[in-house]
């Protein structure tokens, strides 16, 4: 297993390298759930684009849960997917039912977690970016550029199943909220400019001398 004191030298690297991110929690709980959903299989720009236009024709989640769903699927097209994702979103919305989720603020980080990830469609990535962007709390979520990076490093064994991946990213970052986000945010950041899926740039990546991965690919002819 790796320990906290290597990902704290991973993480201080790459704050030199990428600028250190602040954590700002937006106590909006419900906005980060529908803005996950959009976030499936599309770039940024869509989600954003497709999120704008859901908060513009509607004034509420509640008028969201409210409206024929063929209307919140014209809304969001431009985030793609938007037959499921206008489906996903209106079943969230009827389990919560007015529900604004402010007591994950203080409810035990299981009890929170398990309730979240018993919403329709929720899984742990979805509800750690609830808790971590919503309320500060310290579960790091685990995307695609997030386990790509963490398994070269080797924070975890290849072929680990994303909800250990989780855990054991929760685990390295321990109760630090603030230092959880850097984790995301910097791992993401990393994965996206130089720990590139294909073809990774282990020759000018800041991370080489620490990185199995790296090391390896450096090493052949």
């Amino acid at each position: 297993m790796a320990d906290r004191r290597r990902l704290l030298r991973i993480v201080e690297r790459l704050a030199r390298e990428y600028g250190r991110p602040m954590l700002r929690p937006h106590r909006a709980p419900v906005d980060e759930l529908v803005l996950t959903v959009l976030s499936q299989n599309t770039n940024d720009r869509n989600r954003d684009v497709a999120y704008a236009r859901l908060r513009e024709r509607f004034s509420s989640w509640e008028d969201v849960r409210e409206a024929p769903v063929e209307e919140l699927e014209e809304a969001i097209r431009p985030g793609g997917l938007a037959p499921t994702k206008s489906v996903r979103i209106r079943q969230i919305l009827e389990a919560l039912d007015g529900d604004d989720l402010a007591w994950l603020a203080d409810a035990p980080l299981d009890d929170a977690r398990r309730e979240l990830c018993a919403l329709p469609g929720v899984g742990r990535k979805t509800a750690a970016c609830v808790l971590l962007f919503s309320f500060g709390r310290p579960d790091p979520p685990v995307d695609t550029h997030v386990y790509r990076v963490g398994t070269r490093l080797g924070l975890w064994a290849e072929r680990t199943p994303l909800v250990a991946a989780h855990d054991e990213l929760a685990r390295l970052c321990g109760d630090d909220a603030q230092f959880a986000y850097e984790t995301h945010v910097l791992l993401i950041r990393h994965g996206r400019r130089t720990c590139v899926a294909r073809s990774p740039r282990c020759a000018e990546c800041p991370l080489r001398r620490m990185c199995p991965e790296g090391r390896r690919r450096l090493a052949r002819p």
